[in-house]
């Protein structure tokens, strides 16, 4: 126990513990810088392209259809930050000798492109593109057609309000549609090599193994805090979208 007067001292595990929980901040907010204002960019100008004259905007499969296009590109540009962030995070449960010791992102992607060339800053880009593509169908085709029934409804202006409401419907329906798909990807990530086989072959492999030994409904396990995490990150999205939208066209398309 400290003396009177005297400050207590930092043990190097309570340090550690505490910086290592920001471990891959930098490679965290690149990857949102990239893939989410490439998916909410792209498909905010897609939307504007082919709605209609009136302003009318387009039916729901073509939001579909522009939700998978944006997601596709956001996940391929936000490949190489993200790719960074796994390694970031991981490097402290590497033995000693086996870690990279990056001090940023940027860091990170100059040595991976110099040490193991440029290819390997999108290494797992198809998986990752694949759940970007199932995400984004639900996630922004979802929000535009639920707000869009709020406005038709009468009940609703186009305020905060109903984004949060179509933000908050959004987050269920993406909740539903890519609990699944992340299972997969989860399961091949970690999965085991059994009498020198792996243990699954593919994506449909794992849907299938999961509903037969666990339960078609084990495919939603852990729907609430799923919710709760990806719940307000949508809502928090789609209001600031919203509104950054609004300033825009307040401030450069009315001058």
């Amino acid at each position: 126990m400290a003396a009177a007067g005297e400050r207590p001292k930092t043990s190097p595990k309570s340090v550690k513990f505490l910086f290592g929980g920001l471990a891959g901040l930098s490679a965290g907010l690149l990857r949102q810088a990239t893939y989410t204002t490439t998916r909410l960019g792209i498909y905010s100008v897609l939307l504007e392209r082919f709605g209609g004259a009136d302003g009318t905007p387009p039916p729901f499969l073509a939001k579909a259809a522009m939700g998978m296009t944006a997601g596709a590109a956001g996940a391929f540009v936000g490949t190489p930050a993200e790719v960074a962030l796994i390694r970031m995070t991981a490097d402290g449960r590497l033995p000693p000798g086996e870690r990279r010791g990056y001090r940023n992102v940027f860091d990170a992607l100059v040595r991976m492109a110099r040490e193991e060339g440029v290819l390997t800053l999108w290494r797992g880009c198809i998986p990752t593109m694949a759940r970007a593509v199932v995400v984004n169908a639900a996630q922004l085709a979802s929000y535009s057609q639920s707000k869009q029934f709020l406005l038709d409804s009468g009940h609703f202006r186009d305020d905060i309000l109903c984004h949060f409401c179509a933000s908050m419907i959004s987050g269920l329906v993406t909740t539903a549609a890519s609990m699944p798909v992340d299972i997969v990807k989860t399961r091949i990530q970690n999965m085991r090599t059994i009498d020198g086989k792996p243990e699954y072959r593919n994506g449909l492999d794992v849907l299938l193994k999961v509903v037969r030994y666990e339960g078609f409904f084990s495919l939603w396990k852990g729907f609430t805090p799923y919710y709760a995490r990806l719940g307000p990150h949508t809502v928090l999205t789609f209001i600031f979208l919203e509104q950054m939208n609004k300033w825009y066209q307040r401030l450069f398309l009315s001058a």
